[in-house]
């Protein structure tokens, strides 16, 4: 099969490499329909997770059809169209048992793409199938679809839930990337008073206002305003740089929440001597992913409504430039990219 190889730090080629197979009883082999580019994708690609060794075929996002099934896997079928979730659960240790699958210790967590190979291929191999797999309804699209394997419960557990986002809430959302804007539109379950999505890119702002934001603008003037005066009650952190952390830090009211849901490379200043004494609960983590069979209901029921995060698509053979094009996102207006099975 064909798949994109990462051969270290700024190297990556589409590859001829074997066909996966069932390694354990609770594996399935799935064919990719369609798959997609993640932020993390290009930390890793930039050599910023060492853990990934060369050779691994990237990618933790998928849908596609089910071809083969290892003994123990009684959820899914071949034949069976799913969505690979971005985490991989054992189902049997202390953390999966808490629905916090992405702290597996049986053996899953953040496997696809980082310490096995991943979903930017012709077929992957699922470990785990069981709970690391949801069939998806036949009405639901696969751009839709694939944006629940990863983006969309990131969003809503890491920053709308974790944020603790109520109803009568300033919500300000730092990054108007994917997962920013799902935030923005996962955020609108609940009722707020208003969200502001703040962002350096005009085309992103412009994205978060046709998604629901009721303002969307540079850091500047609204930040001065919630920082000097009654602040937002949840700031969510979705672009992953210092700068923006310290907005949150400076635009939420004492008393309220900072949801960390940006992947920071580089250390990010904590200014207790500012925060002391706002009384303010500051949350990070990852993606657990118990939320997707909810969300997929609310997607599918036409109650979330998602098609725009995706702005480009492309051919599998075509990754090289759907990277390119994904890792431009300020020049090139994307958003999320989808990668389709020719």
């Amino acid at each position: 099969m064909r798949a994109l190889v990462y051969h270290g730090p700024g190297e990556a080629s589409w590859d001829t490499v074997p066909d996966p197979v069932i390694e354990e009883a609770t594996d399935a082999v799935v064919r990719v329909e369609t798959t997609t580019i993640c932020g993390s994708d290009l930390h890793i690609l930039a050599g910023e997770l060492p853990e990934v060794k060369p050779g691994t075929v990237l990618g933790h996002e998928a849908v596609g059809e089910v071809m083969e099934v290892g003994s123990e896997v009684h959820s899914v079928r071949p034949g069976d169209e799913v969505i690979v979730s971005c985490v991989s659960a054992c189902g049997r240790c202390s953390f999966c048992r808490e629905n916090t699958y992405g702290q597996c210790r049986g053996g899953g967590g953040r496997l696809l793409g980082n310490s096995i190979n991943g979903t930017q291929a012709e077929f992957i191999r699922v470990p785990f199938a069981d709970l690391s797999t949801h069939r998806s309804p036949g009405t639901l699209a696969r751009e839709d679809a694939v944006l629940l394997a990863e983006v969309l419960p990131t969003a809503y557990e890491v920053g709308v839930r974790n944020g603790q986002v109520s109803p009568g809430d300033t919500v300000v959302v730092v990054g108007s990337g994917p997962i920013g804007l799902a935030a923005v539109i996962t955020a609108r379950l609940y009722s707020p008073r208003r969200i502001i999505a703040v962002d350096l890119s005009p085309s992103r702002l412009e994205a978060a206002a046709r998604l629901g934001a009721d303002a969307a603008e540079l850091p500047g003037r609204l930040i001065g305003d919630l920082a000097e005066g009654p602040g937002a009650d949840v700031a969510i952190e979705a672009a992953g740089a210092a700068e923006s952390f310290i907005l949150c830090t400076r635009a939420v009211r004492p008393g309220g929440h900072i949801a960390n849901i940006g992947m920071h490379s580089k250390p990010a200043t904590l200014h207790l001597e500012a925060l002391c004494r706002k009384n303010v609960t500051i949350s990070t983590g990852q993606v657990d992913t118990f939320s997707t069979p909810w969300l997929m209901d609310l997607v599918a029921s036409g109650r979330l409504h998602i098609s725009q995060l995706i702005t480009h698509t492309f051919s599998l053979g075509q990754m090289k430039q759907a990277y390119d094009v994904f890792s431009r996102g300020a020049d090139t207006g994307a958003l999320k990219v989808a990668l389709h099975r020719a």
